[in-house]
Parts: structure tokens; C-alpha cells; sequence
């Protein structure tokens, strides 16, 4: 039994669509796909892969860290399950929350803000793989700051059991469902108001497919998921 091999386990939920592009990075990474089991929105994803021998000196230092890595994995998969299996469909509207047509107070000025237009690698980004590491190094190294595109709403859904709080999924471009190039961007645990709905045609719903200028500031980047986080500045209808 001494050489018996022991495993590692992770779960990872991805946005629907991004599950071949997760499993390839987690198979480079040295992970086996046990098992998939496809939500509505969501795909959970079982990995393994054998653990490395550590030398004894090292165990008790190690177990530490396998316990702190362990909680955050946990943490991860928790804040996930809320939306799990809520219906993304085409005909989904947000609604119930009178939006504002009003540009936040807090918006900043076409100067300060990074588009495809006054910075190249944000324009090479709106192009790239989701799962590409400049993903990473763009919201890494502009985490806080404001960037603006033109994108559609890919996909929806309520968030946990409220229905008038959403999880917006965006893209660039006008293709909403069927985008396939750029960052998952994604919009966490929001209402209409919080998106701020502006211009002289701001509709009183929101659905997938529906076209906008963006504006949002950048929080992070989820390497596991592929997936981009933003908080909304203004939404402008195209």
C-alpha cells in the first residue's frame, strides 16, 4: 500500500461555454477531469491530480499552507452556488428597479477612461482568448481604474433567490449569446439602478442581447473561472 497513489481534489464552476476552455488550462496545470455535471448557467467541474512527496521536514510547514489553500478553494465554490441553475435565457429581463438616467455623479472623464481607442492593449484584450493570462496582467495592473466598450449582455441571471438582483455576463461586440472573442466580463449581484442606465433612449429592462457602451471599473480577474470582474459606472443603450 506504500505506494499507492494519493490525489489532490479541486471543483471549479464555470460559465457556460467556458468549460473546454478551463478543463484545457487545468489539464497544462497537471489536473484529470473526473467528472462534469452542466447547470443551467453553471457547469461544475470535478479535478484530480496525484500529490507530490514532500520531504517529512517539510510536512508541518506545508500543512499549514494546504490548510489555508484549502479554505480559500471552499470560499470560492460557496460565493459560486448562489445563482447555480437559474434560467440565462434570451426572452430573461431585469426589471422592478426604476433606472436612472443619470450618469453617476462619480463617472469619470473621456480622458481618464481606457478604451480601445486611446490604448492598444486594452484593444488587443477585447480580441484575445477569455482565458488568456494578458487577462490577469490587464486587471492586475489597472485594477481601480475605468475602462468603456461597446459590448452586449451574453448572459443572466438572478441572483441566488432574489429577482430583482442579477449576475450580468457581458462581451464585446454585438453578438450578446453567440460572442465567442474576449473577456468574460461580468457584472456581480446588481440591479437596474446599479447599472445606471443613461442616454435619451434608456430602457426600462434589461436583456440578453441588448446592446450599450459600457463603462465599469475594473476589480479582478478569476484565473480558474476565466472570468473578468467589473463594477458599473454607466450604461449607455447603443
Amino acid at each position: 500500500m506504500a505506494d499507492e497513489i494519493k490525489y489532490e481534489y479541486k471543483v471549479v464552476q464555470t460559465l457556460r461555454g467556458t468549460d473546454g476552455l478551463v478543463i484545457s488550462k487545468m489539464q497544462k496545470d497537471g489536473w484529470e477531469l473526473v467528472e462534469q455535471l452542466p447547470g443551467r448557467l453553471r457547469t461544475t467541474l470535478n479535478f484530480r491530480r496525484p500529490k507530490r512527496p514532500l520531504p517529512w521536514r517539510l510536512i508541518g510547514a506545508g500543512a499549514a499552507v494546504l490548510v489555508v489553500l484549502a479554505a480559500i478553494i471552499v470560499t470560492g465554490v460557496a460565493l459560486g452556488d448562489g445563482d447555480e441553475e437559474k434560467d440565462a435565457s434570451a426572452s430573461s429581463t431585469a426589471s422592478g428597479e426604476k433606472p436612472s438616467t443619470t450618469p453617476s455623479a462619480d463617472e469619470p472623464t473621456a480622458a481618464e477612461m481606457i478604451t480601445a481607442q486611446n490604448d492598444r492593449e486594452f484593444a488587443e484584450l477585447l480580441k484575445a482568448d477569455p482565458c488568456s493570462e494578458a487577462n490577469a496582467n490587464f486587471a492586475t495592473k489597472h485594477e481601480g481604474q475605468t475602462i468603456a466598450f461597446d459590448g452586449s449582455v451574453r448572459h443572466m441571471a438572478s441572483y441566488g433567490s432574489d429577482q430583482t438582483r442579477y449576475d450580468f455576463l457581458l462581451g464585446p461586440g454585438d453578438k450578446g449569446p453567440q460572442t465567442t472573442d474576449g473577456p468574460n466580463f461580468k457584472y456581480e449581484d446588481v440591479n437596474t439602478g446599479d447599472l445606471h442606465l443613461a442616454g435619451q433612449q434608456a430602457p426600462a429592462t434589461v436583456a440578453v442581447g441588448d446592446k450599450f457602451r459600457f463603462v465599469a471599473e475594473v476589480i479582478e480577474f478569476n484565473t480558474v473561472q476565466c472570468v473578468f470582474r467589473l463594477d458599473p459606472v454607466s450604461t449607455k443603450a447603443r
